[in-house]
């Protein structure tokens, strides 16, 4: 068969819904998150002028708050929601509140992400919802579970609460018949996490994939944990649910690792991610009938591989069990082409309070700051497509 491209170089697709003066403010936004310095400078000043209460809320929402979050509520999302589905792109609403830590933030939390799952339901737009267990749970326990610690009687009535918050997350979500994402997080709270997925895949996936599981594949261990999860789902009979990620805390895991004295669970290098990042995407493909998959990438050549391989097996465009998703804001040239051949595609649309959002969004710039090539894509891409609205 011959090769099977997709054009992601076709900027007026990519950016139909935006204006001159949106992509001029794009452009200038991105230029400035190109500059390591510049973002190691706004990160220090946004923390220090919140922690002063400085009014400089409305100054964040009108600029990267506006760029990389559908709005602060629900409500404020709805035009984000309506825009991107008139051009067959879902949106998967994604509470970013972080950092919490008393019962009741967890509660009000869950509660919120219940939400979303409620919102979602019978829309076509909203394909997924998802949420973070951290959200809902205290890190120390996690960290507990994670490495095999014996948890005290008050440890282990945290951890029942945390079960119970995530099993009633899961239950609604497959009483109203809406998949449900599971973020995957740092690889030393992990551990307790996967359970948590795995319990609930094969409690509410017999039918359809309801529960989603995440996998990092920048760590060295998760494809081998990709393959014995499916044997796992196979012996339970339940189908298999993933989001493929490469993954967003390969820094804070490398340093921790080196301080901490133990190994790295971070491949050595890009090129060993890559790697076992297409190889999970094949993997997925060669059990298509009992694997439902996500493949969360901004990473053109993957995009364009899962696409070929589709081709050449004859798997429909929009096969309920191959989805592909990029951030809001990032890559639009990868959403919009997948979502005009008619792939299933989707946008994670973060949302909540701008001063709770605020470490997702500085997360997001460090790490758009820190992957090599991504920045000068996106500059490209606009300086393209303005100078052809020019001409």
């Amino acid at each position: 068969m011959s090769e099977f491209k997709l054009n992601f170089q076709d900027t007026a697709t990519a950016f139909a819904d935006k204006t001159n003066a949106q992509l001029k403010e794009k452009y200038w936004l991105f230029k400035t998150m190109g500059s390591q310095a510049l973002v190691n400078f706004g990160t220090s000043l946004t923390n220090f002028a919140l922690s002063i209460h400085l009014p400089v809320k409305t100054l964040i929402k009108k600029t990267i708050f506006r760029q990389f979050c559908g709005g602060e509520t629900i409500a404020e999302c709805e035009p984000t929601i309506a825009n991107l589905g008139k051009s067959h792109i879902g949106t998967i609403l994604d509470y970013s509140v972080e950092g919490k830590s008393e019962e009741e933030d967890f509660c009000r939390t869950k509660d919120e992400i219940k939400e979303t799952i409620k919102r979602a339901r019978d829309d076509e737009n909203i394909p997924f919802a998802v949420f973070k267990v951290t959200g809902i749970a205290p890190l120390g326990t996690l960290e507990k579970m994670s490495s095999g610690i014996e948890l005290t009687a008050k440890g282990k009535a945290k951890w029942q609460r945390i079960q119970d918050r995530v099993d009633e997350i899961c239950k609604l979500a497959h009483l109203l018949d809406q998949p449900v994402f599971i973020d995957a997080e740092e690889s030393w709270i992990q551990n307790a996490i996967d359970r948590l997925a795995a319990c609930m895949m094969e409690r509410y996936n017999r039918e359809k994939p309801i529960v989603f599981n995440t996998i990092q594949l920048y760590r060295h261990d998760r494809l081998e944990f990709l393959k014995e999860s499916h044997q796992k789902a196979k012996d339970n009979g339940y189908l298999l649910a993933v989001k493929l990620v490469r993954g967003a805390y390969m820094e804070k895991e490398r340093m921790r690792a080196e301080e901490s004295n133990y190994p790295s669970p971070i491949q050595p290098d890009k090129e060993a991610t890559d790697r076992d990042y297409d190889a999970a995407i094949d993997f997925c493909l060669q059990n298509i009938e009992n694997i439902a998959f996500v493949a969360g990438t901004h990473n053109e050549k993957s995009v364009q591989m899962l696409a070929q391989k589709m081709e050449e097996r004859k798997i429909p465009h929009n096969h309920p069990h191959v989805f592909f998703s990029q951030l809001f804001g990032m890559s639009d040239n990868l959403s919009y082409i997948l979502a005009d051949n008619q792939y299933n595609v989707s946008k994670y649309v973060p949302y909540g309070p701008v001063e709770d959002t605020v470490p997702y969004l500085i997360r997001r710039a460090k790490e758009n700051t820190s992957v090599m090539g991504q920045m000068s894509r996106e500059l490209d891409l606009i300086d393209k497509e303005l100078k052809r609205r020019n001409r």
